[in-house]
């Protein structure tokens, strides 16, 4: 069955960042247990309200604009503008695309908050890289690669995301052998405090380079970036279960040994009889037909049935077992056959939204060795279950040594976890998840590992001084850029700022 999305029957949140959409803005919880929905998110103008994916972090700004010209003259004229203006009047500034992060990393109280919502990119097929504006979301990206038969070389799983995003969080994908996307990324341009745009590439401004990637847009707003891309191609998958303990080493060897691969993941089994006992390994390589590779295809019907059965797992061992059932026995069947690079790509977060106004979906993130991998299992196995929190999905990744980025998740080949929990929206549902993920963190740096900065702001200071050694670097060179720090959001206010 060709062009059928990589999830086929076993379709679940592998996002390296991301999460369902933002749909209400919450209070604090009040006596039922549940939030009280107030006010829709604002757009542009004045005073606005927004929250951010994990629908759990609303905010006050005092200015929200959204900004959709190309970056040319017109943009950066605007963006000076706005700039000065936000300075004048000692306002924050913080820039963002979707806001698929879960903590404020995306927002700042009482500042001017700028959308890019873009669409524009320039490819240049003779160097194999395109320009694209920093707003552009994934999902042009592909579309416009796909008519000249390329590929994104490195984006998150999904296509929401702004291209600028990826870059400023370092997001890594399902592609291999790479690390983040940053690694993809040849050259950037971006508005510094001062108002003058910075060419930023390994050889030009190459320490704001490596600050920024990965930096959560503390430096500067990103204008456009220049970026990498591959060929695209028919692929066909391959399925392998394992014991769950065995997964890491595994995954690592098989990549290594068989450089044809293109994209690999994995899923664990997630009842709690059986709680990541299992493992599935899923690595696609290039078929022996490329001729006449169809268009890219987005969510079809697969997808769509599949996020009921995605959604059934909630409360419910027996749906998590019928749906791993599903993914280890049933898709390699219906969804064996072959499909494009750019169409296994091509998925919007949205096929998984949760309809449920009083939960909302919570991605975390872990990097370990693969040689700690079966430490890392141990651990989640004595973590997760003894909480009341619903994990419905996880998947695995490699990430190769990143020699770029200071605030650096992979100073080693890594396996990402990435889990998506359904949480309910209750002071007791924040509190279990806040105590739950400290302990996991703390599990994590034990064996040498870390976790990932876009999501809820539970790791205490000091696990993250530990799980991101160069923070003092970081710090001292944003406060050298950036000496009025317009460029704030909540990461700095929470970690960054007090180190």
């Amino acid at each position: 069955m060709g062009n059928m999305t990589r999830r086929g029957l076993l379709v679940g949140a592998g996002a390296g960042i991301g999460a369902l959409g933002t749909r209400y803005l919450y209070t604090t919880p009040i006596a039922n247990g549940l939030p009280f929905p107030v006010l829709p998110e604002g757009g542009s103008g004045d005073a606005t309200l927004l929250n951010d994916a994990g629908e759990l972090s609303p905010t006050r700004l005092a200015k929200h604009i959204v900004l959709n010209s190309k970056p040319d003259e017109t943009l950066l004229a605007a963006l000076r503008t706005e700039l000065k203006e936000a300075q004048s009047l000692n306002r924050p500034v913080v820039a963002h695309a979707a806001r698929h992060s879960m903590g404020g990393q995306s927002l700042i109280s009482d500042g001017l908050a700028i959308t890019l919502d873009q669409d524009w990119i320039e490819p240049d097929t003779a160097a194999k890289t395109y320009r694209v504006a920093a707003g552009t979301r994934w999902s042009t990206v592909i579309r416009e690669l796909d008519k000249i038969g390329f590929s994104p070389a490195v984006m998150q799983s999904n296509n929401d995301f702004g291209v600028a995003s990826t870059y400023s969080v370092n997001a890594h994908g399902w592609p291999v052998a790479f690390s983040g996307g940053g690694t993809t990324v040849k050259s950037m341009k971006m508005l510094i405090e001062s108002g003058e745009l910075v060419n930023c590439s390994r050889t030009e401004n190459a320490d704001l380079f490596s600050f920024a990637m990965g930096g959560y847009g503390l430096f500067g707003i990103i204008a456009e970036l220049e970026v990498d891309m591959a060929p695209n191609s028919r692929l066909e998958p391959t399925f392998e279960t394992m014991p769950g303990t065995e997964f890491g080493e595994a995954f690592l060897k098989k990549i290594r040994e068989n450089p044809d691969i293109q994209m690999a993941y994995g899923r664990m089994t997630i009842a709690i009889d059986g709680f990541f006992d299992e493992a599935l390994m899923i690595t696609y390589k290039p078929a022996a037909d490329q001729r006449d590779l169809p268009p890219a295809s987005g969510s079809g019907f697969i997808s769509k049935v599949s996020r009921d059965i995605f959604r059934q797992q909630l409360h419910s061992d027996r749906w998590k077992d019928l749906r791993w059932g599903i993914e280890t026995s049933i898709n390699p069947l219906i969804n064996g056959g072959t499909s494009t690079r750019n169409s296994l790509m091509n998925e919007p977060v949205v096929t998984l939204d949760d309809k449920d106004t009083g939960r909302t979906d919570i991605l975390h993130e872990y990097f370990v060795s693969p040689s700690r991998f079966a430490e890392f299992v141990k651990a989640c196995q004595e973590v997760i279950p003894s909480s009341f929190q619903e994990l419905l999905n996880i998947t695995l990744r490699f990430v190769d040594t990143d020699k770029d980025s200071v605030l650096n998740y992979a100073t080693e080949p890594r396996i990402a976890a990435v889990m998506l929990f359904s949480q309910e929206k209750s002071l007791r549902g924040e509190a279990d998840m806040a105590r739950m993920t400290s302990n996991l963190i703390e599990r994590v740096l034990a064996i040498g590992g870390t976790y990932y900065l876009p999501y809820r702001p539970h790791a205490s200071l000091d696990q993250f001084k530990r799980g991101y050694l160069r923070h003092s670097e970081f710090a001292a060179k944003k406060r050298l850029v950036d000496p009025s720090l317009t460029f704030r959001n909540g990461l700095w206010e929470s970690y960054l700022a007090k180190v």
